[in-house]
């Protein structure tokens, strides 16, 4: 081949990936916190884009004037990249499609208003919100679903006039054809058929100007290139209205996939009755990222094999959207909480796992530095599910003058255990430092010289030393905090029960 041939071939290669190219997005309003739910949609979509070597984009849906706040977007965000999504466009890295926050597309909506007026695809409508409540009782005292019932569809331009001189409020409606069913397939649902007669002429924009939601999330996907909207099936009733829009403005189509909804375990939809529901909760509780990404991806979809432990890249590369199942998801908190134990204990690196793990120590008011942190987690990480169990798992290392179990005390009352405790004492008042082989060698001696053996020999000493009966390896518990302070707890405790 040529090399004018072979640069023909590249280009149309090039242009073919262009073409096919899977754009997604992910458009979160900045009103609160990020829900499971949300998580889990920019989540596939994530996936999706990577899977297939296309684009995600981050859209900040923010027209809601009243609720969106700068600070949400920002947790968002920072939630979002904490997951471990990425995004190719959006408002923080820019992109050719911008601008990608809602507030900042004004101009383009109105354009696009201006075209579906000068085509006759809405028109002007002056009901009252009293009008229109009435209207919506009529129907359902009669069985009806309630719709607008057309009232302004034909008014005259000399009515419109006389309305517009009067300084009569309007929004502007959608005019939907009569009786029209629209059939799309989805992803995941399969074939769906909605008549139009189901919702009526519906508002694209209110009355103070601002476009609605069925309206600009058309206009901004288009422009945006988005071949796929993978979202809840909450928005699967929008799904007709959209198309009409996409139709009325000469935009191609994209495909859709809504996601099963998700259920807490009592089979009714995921609330804050069923607790924390915010990824930012499940942070502030100790979760894992790569857990909760994991998590957050067995919802509606699985791996072909019995393996749920999963890393990022083998989800990507196993992951298909007509894979999810159309079955509502059931959100397991204790199979999370399993799955987060597993990274915590297998999976990450001691040192990744304390950088983590720092925050929770300070919060809890243990301070020390960061290879002693790294020391108490070699130790406890075996017993963690997630990082706010070191509160409890951790405190025989930070607190030495801690209160005695009322089980624990009952060792230390009896005359054999006093004595094992003041043994052990005598054994290790003059040395300097103390492994865990040294701790055994001293236990094993203590066996020999007192004919003490089991839990009457070692639960006096773990007791002097952590005032529980039950817990951390107590070689290990030694070697960790150091001799002068296991002498400190060992004196405590013969002056305290002496």
């Amino acid at each position: 081949m040529n090399s004018t041939a072979g640069a023909q071939s590249d280009k149309i290669i090039k242009k073919l990936q262009e073409e096919t190219l899977v754009r997604v997005r992910f458009a979160p309003s900045p009103t609160g916190y990020l829900h499971l739910g949300n998580a889990r949609t920019a989540l596939f979509n994530y996936i999706y884009a990577r899977h297939t070597g296309g684009k995600l984009v981050l859209r900040i849906e923010d027209t809601d004037r009243e609720r969106s706040k700068k600070e949400y977007e920002e947790m968002l965000i920072d939630d979002l990249k904490w997951l471990g999504i990425e995004w190719d466009e959006g408002p923080d890295v820019g992109g050719e499609f911008g601008p990608y926050r809602q507030s900042e597309r004004t101009e383009i909506y109105n354009q696009y208003v201006e075209k579906l007026q000068q085509t006759g695809h809405i028109y002007r409508c002056f009901c009252t919100p009293e009008e229109l409540e009435a209207e919506r009782k009529k129907a359902l005292a009669e069985g009806r679903p309630p719709r607008y019932s057309g009232k302004c569809r034909n008014l005259s331009e000399e009515e419109i006039n006389r309305l517009l001189s009067e300084g009569k409020p309007f929004v502007w409606r959608f005019r939907v054809p009569d009786g029209e069913v629209i059939a799309f397939r989805d992803l995941i649902k399969g074939e769906v058929e909605i008549n139009v007669d189901e919702f009526g002429d519906f508002v694209i924009v209110r009355s103070d100007g601002s476009p609605v939601y069925n309206f600009v999330v058309v206009v901004d996907d288009a422009l945006m290139k988005i071949t796929h909207v993978i979202r809840g099936e909450d928005h699967l009733s929008n799904t007709p209205k959209q198309i009409l829009i996409y139709r009325a403005l000469g935009f191609e189509e994209p495909e859709f996939a809504h996601l099963p909804i998700i259920l807490g375990e009592d089979r009714s939809k995921l609330s804050k009755r069923h607790g924390a529901v915010s990824v930012r909760a499940f942070r502030d509780d100790g979760y894992v990222s790569e857990a909760m990404f994991n998590g957050l991806s067995l919802l509606g979809w699985h791996p072909k094999g019995d393996n749920e432990v999963l890393s990022k890249e083998e989800i990507i590369s196993e992951f298909d959207i007509e894979d999810v199942h159309n079955a509502p998801a059931v959100f397991d908190r204790a199979k999370l909480r399993w799955l987060n134990g597993v990274y915590i204990r297998e999976k990450l690196d001691i040192d990744d796992l304390t950088k983590r793990a720092v925050p929770f120590f300070e919060g809890f008011g243990y301070k020390a530095d960061f290879e002693y942190y790294k020391k108490v987690l070699e130790v406890i990480r075996d017993s963690l599910e997630t990082l706010m169990d070191i509160e409890e798992r951790a405190k025989p290392f930070f607190v030495d003058d801690f209160h005695y179990s009322e089980e624990g005390k009952k060792f230390l009352e009896d005359e054999t255990g006093y004595r094992v405790v003041q043994t052990f004492y005598e054994k290790i008042k003059d040395l300097d430092s103390i492994t865990a082989q040294e701790f055994k060698k001293i236990t094993k001696e203590l066996q020999k010289e007192l004919g003490v053996k089991g839990k009457n020999l070692f639960m006096p000493i773990r007791v002097a030393l952590t005032g529980e009966t039950s817990g951390v390896d107590i070689s290990m518990l030694v070697e960790v905090i150091g001799v002068e302070r296991v002498k400190h707890r060992i004196q405590r405790a013969l002056e305290y029960f002496g």
